[in-house]
């Protein structure tokens, strides 16, 4: 039998270290919400491939799609041959985002490749340069996104030069102590110091961050933001690719606020653990670039085309969106029980459906965030058999990202690992309460 370990000596020779690996644990089959590594020890999969399996590990009408497709062809390349798959999800995506405004859509590979294409389309529709993102975003690893997102470390240490004529403002949190307005006024002055906004392409934000900590953009801060893209001829980009298929309780997190954006990028959850991502837009805007302005050999691919359209079929046929206020009212009923039972830990719990986030501070004090008990509690969970994920611009929120198709007893026992770790590493004179 191989084992963990003996895949992680190999895996320091092979891997360079930028790629980092949260667990040293190599998985060997998965089923739904639950995954089981090479030594045969079984976890409870809080993390969901990082948003990317709201269907679930391998659902079986995504599976039977995939095979069915198999049994075709695999690969043409849509610039030279076409393929039903591509233009009936691209139609079927038109017709679910949000807004009246006809809409058109392309399909790429990765969420970055997303944001990097919604950003050329931008520039090519109003054919201006500049792009304001927020303080604490993640839109991706390449330059153009790596530049875009609002986080320093990790993921611009060492890479500068960063791309020109990119602006970020302060993303609106109570706790990181940044209002609407405070938001609002730094945009306003970025506006008038900074670069003039007949100069701006277009303004993306994530409606929910993902990465930086699950902080909800408020819904007056979108009304504003459309209201000044309006204004100037700004395009309004809304980041769904951590957000979107059914993972808030609704389609896309967007539709929370009510209003149309003019570009939505996608991906992760979209082909249920296959690699599809895509920009869906304004008809008018999206067909900005000249004919041959965008692509991608593997864009489209007719094997995750097949796997999304499957996965668009589950999320209608099993409710999913209903099922992720379901699941997200169960994870904040039991972490929101946590203050009650002495863990002042617990510094606030918050989400949107089913994307769900746990802060953990000092004393209860949300102005002094604790890093290394989180660290603590993803390292113990896992030893413990639930596999969860970090993340924050202060390294100090659990983000809950599991499977909608999880079942009732697997999401209580998941749960209740969760607590008894949780005592473990914060409150030890808990644990044998609990027990």
């Amino acid at each position: 039998m191989t084992t963990n370990a003996e895949l992680q000596k190999l895996r320091e020779t092979a891997v360079p270290r930028g790629v980092s690996s949260m667990l040293p644990v190599y998985t060997a089959k998965a089923k739904n919400a639950e995954i089981w590594d090479v030594e045969g020890k079984r976890y409870i999969d809080f993390a969901g491939g990082i948003a990317v399996l709201n269907t679930g590990h391998l659902h079986p009408k995504v599976q039977a799609a995939v095979k069915a497709q198999l049994e075709l062809y695999s690969h043409t390349c849509f610039q030279v041959t076409q393929y039903e798959s591509y233009v009936r999800l691209a139609d079927r995506l038109n017709k679910l985002a949000p807004g009246p405004t006809p809409k058109k859509t392309i399909f790429l590979t990765t969420g970055a490749e997303a944001v990097e294409n919604a950003v050329k389309i931008a520039r090519a529709y109003t054919k201006r340069s500049a792009v304001i993102a927020f303080s604490g975003s993640f839109h991706g690893r390449t330059m153009m996104t790596m530049g875009l997102t609002g986080k320093v470390a990790p993921y611009k240490t060492g890479f500068g030069p960063m791309p020109a004529e990119v602006f970020h403002v302060p993303f609106p949190s109570p706790i990181l102590g940044v209002s609407v307005e405070q938001s609002l006024a730094t945009l306003d002055t970025l506006l008038k110091a900074d670069v003039d906004p007949a100069r701006v392409a277009a303004i993306i934000i994530e409606p929910v961050q993902g990465e930086g900590g699950f902080y909800q953009a408020p819904v007056e801060l979108f009304v504003a933001l459309r209201k000044l893209c309006d204004q100037h001829g700004i395009l309004l980009i809304a980041d769904e690719v951590q957000t979107g298929f059914a993972r808030t309780g609704k389609l896309f997190a967007i539709e929370h606020s009510g209003i149309e954006p003019d570009l939505i990028t996608v991906a992760k959850s979209l082909a249920g653990g296959f690699p599809l991502s895509g920009v869906i837009g304004k008809a008018e805007i999206m067909d900005g670039p000249a004919p041959g302005g965008l692509g991608g050999t593997y864009a489209g691919s007719p094997i995750s085309c097949a796997a999304a359209l499957a996965v668009l079929d589950v999320i209608e046929e099993e409710h999913l969106c209903a099922r992720a206020n379901t699941v997200g009212a169960q994870i904040k009923q039991r972490l929101n029980s946590f203050a009650g039972k002495g863990y002042t830990c617990v510094g606030d719990v918050r989400g949107l459906g089913a994307m769900i986030a746990l802060e953990l501070v000092k004393d209860g004090d949300v102005t002094r965030p604790d890093p290394d008990l989180t660290k603590a509690l993803v390292a113990k969970a896992a030893a413990n058999g639930l596999v969860i994920l970090s993340c924050g611009t202060r390294s100090n929120v659990i983000r809950f990202l599991v499977p909608l198709t999880v079942s009732d007893a697997v999401l209580a026992e998941g749960l209740d690992i969760l607590e008894h770790t949780l005592a473990e590493v914060a409150a030890p004179a808990l644990a044998a309460k609990i027990a």
